[in-house]
């Protein structure tokens, strides 16, 4: 955990949050800036800003994630589909710099969002 990161505080307790999943590895919880009728970040409990900056041990809490968005979409009513989001750094627009997945749905996202 690192001190400083709002999602290390969410996952911590420290920072209240609208928690949709939680399990010993991830935490999925309701964005506060919403860009869709749903949007929810998926985060893995174990720091590190960046997909370049993974080891081992957290490319497999990263799959982990991976697997269980589809399940974590259903419970949300996204049977119509949705979007994934991981944005890797400044220039893609990433702002927390702990490594999260951006579920987007809920509406007709159309073809041109990505």
């Amino acid at each position: 955990m690192e001190p400083n990161c709002i999602f290390c505080k969410i996952i911590a307790g420290e920072i209240p949050s609208d928690k949709v999943y939680e399990d010993g590895d991830m935490l999925a919880f309701r964005d506060i800036n919403p860009q869709a009728k749903v949007h929810v970040l998926v985060v893995p409990k174990s720091h590190f800003a960046t997909l370049a900056e993974m080891d081992a041990a957290q490319a497999e809490l990263v799959k982990k994630c991976l697997q269980k968005v589809p399940a974590i979409a259903e419970s949300l009513g996204l049977a119509g589909g949705y979007r994934l989001i991981v944005n890797q750094g400044a220039d893609a627009g990433q702002t927390v710099h702990h490594l999260h997945i951006h579920i987007l749905g809920g509406q007709n996202l159309g073809e041109k969002l990505v």
